[in-house]
């Protein structure tokens, strides 16, 4: 029996569309990442967690324990921070 249903053989892939189309959605969902909190003071550390991540030179040096001091969160709770934004991440 001969099912030709099969979309991944019948279309031709643009791979500069559906490149463009990953990095969108990548770049959405990161930013959706570092608006989800309730304060702006909260929105800047998640940005600041997130250069940590990505970026660390961008932080120049700033720890997450500095980060949390400077904030007034335990190191503990910065750390779970980033912790969630790498597995947003890795969820791309």
């Amino acid at each position: 029996m001969d099912t030709d249903d099969d979309a991944f053989f019948s279309e031709t892939a643009d791979a500069p569309d559906a490149a463009r189309e990953l990095a969108t959605e990548a770049i959405r969902r990161l930013l959706i990442w570092m608006a989800d909190a309730s304060t702006i003071e909260d929105r800047g550390l998640r940005v600041s967690v997130a250069l940590y991540c990505l970026r660390p030179d961008l932080v120049k040096g700033a720890t997450l324990e500095r980060m949390g001091d400077a904030t007034g969160r335990t190191r503990q709770a910065v750390h779970n921070l980033a912790k969630d934004f790498r597995l947003t991440v890795a969820a791309l």
